[in-house]
C-alpha cells in the first residue's frame, strides 16, 4: 500500500511539473471517490485526500472537486465534504448531482433537492464563493427518459435547484440567525481565557486552576430541532 501511495504521489508531482512546463494557469483538482472502478480507493473522501496531499507536500497545488454522489457513497453528506474542504482551504469546484441513497453505487442523477442545494450554497458562500471551478453537472437522465427534451428539463431543473439554494443561502447569511447561534455556542472561546487556550498559551495546570476558581462551564442546549425548523422556513 505504501508503495502504491508513493507512486500515486509521484504521478501527481509529475502533473504539477508538466503544468509549469506548459504554462497552464488553471487549478489542479482531485475528486474524492470511495469506489468505482475498484472496491476501495485511497481517495475515499475529502479527509483522505487532504491527508494524502499534506503528506506528500502537494496541498498547495491541488484543491477538491466535491461530488454530491461520491460524498454519500463515502457515508457523508454533500455539505460535510464541502465544509471539510472549505475548513482546510481546498474547496475548488463541485460536481453537482445526487445519488440514490438506497444503492451502493454512483447513479449520477440530476440534483433536485432544495435542502441539499441550500446547504451546499450556504457553505460555499461562507467560504467566499467559488474562486476556481464552479458547478459542473456530472449527471445523466434516467433510462426511461428517452426524449431529447428530457435533457433540457434535467439541466434547467438542476440549475433552478441550485439557484433557489443560492437565494436561500444568501438570505440565511443576511439574517445571521445561524451565525448568532454559533457565536453564542462558542462564546466561551471568545473570552480572555478561551483565547489563551486557542493560542496555545494555557497548560493543563492553568485549566485546572480556572475550573477550580470558576466552576464547571454551564451546559447549554444545542437546540438542533429549533434550528432545523428555522432552516425549513428558508427553503423556497
Amino acid at each position: 500500500m505504501g508503495r502504491e501511495l508513493d507512486h500515486l504521489a509521484m504521478l501527481l508531482k509529475m502533473s504539477v511539473e508538466y503544468k509549469k512546463k506548459i504554462g497552464f494557469g488553471g487549478q489542479l483538482l482531485i475528486e474524492p471517490k470511495p469506489k468505482e472502478p475498484t472496491k476501495h480507493q485511497y481517495d475515499f473522501d475529502a479527509g483522505n485526500c487532504i491527508a494524502f496531499l499534506r503528506k506528500y507536500d502537494l496541498l498547495e497545488h491541488f484543491k477538491m472537486n466535491i461530488e454530491a454522489n461520491h460524498a454519500t457513497l463515502a457515508g457523508h453528506t454533500f455539505e460535510h465534504e464541502l465544509a471539510l474542504s472549505a475548513a482546510n482551504g481546498v474547496l475548488g469546484s463541485v460536481d453537482a448531482n445526487r445519488g440514490d441513497l438506497l444503492l451502493g453505487w454512483d447513479t449520477d442523477q440530476f440534483p433536485t433537492n432544495i435542502y441539499d442545494t441550500t446547504m451546499a450554497m450556504y457553505i460555499i458562500l461562507k467560504a467566499g464563493g467559488f474562486t476556481t471551478g464552479g458547478l459542473n453537472f456530472d449527471a445523466k437522465v434516467r433510462r426511461q427518459s428517452i426524449d431529447a427534451e428530457d435533457l433540457f428539463y434535467a439541466h434547467i431543473g438542476a440549475m433552478d435547484a441550485f439557484a433557489r439554494g443560492l437565494k436561500n443561502a444568501a438570505k440565511m447569511l443576511e439574517d445571521g440567525v445561524f451565525e448568532a447561534e454559533i457565536k453564542e455556542r462558542y462564546a466561551g472561546w471568545d473570552g480572555e481565557f478561551g483565547k489563551k487556550i486557542e493560542k496555545g498559551q494555557a497548560t493543563f495546570e492553568d485549566m485546572e486552576k480556572y475550573i477550580l476558581k470558576n466552576g464547571e462551564p454551564k451546559i447549554r442546549s444545542g437546540r438542533q430541532e429549533m434550528l432545523e425548523n428555522i432552516l425549513n422556513d428558508y427553503l423556497e
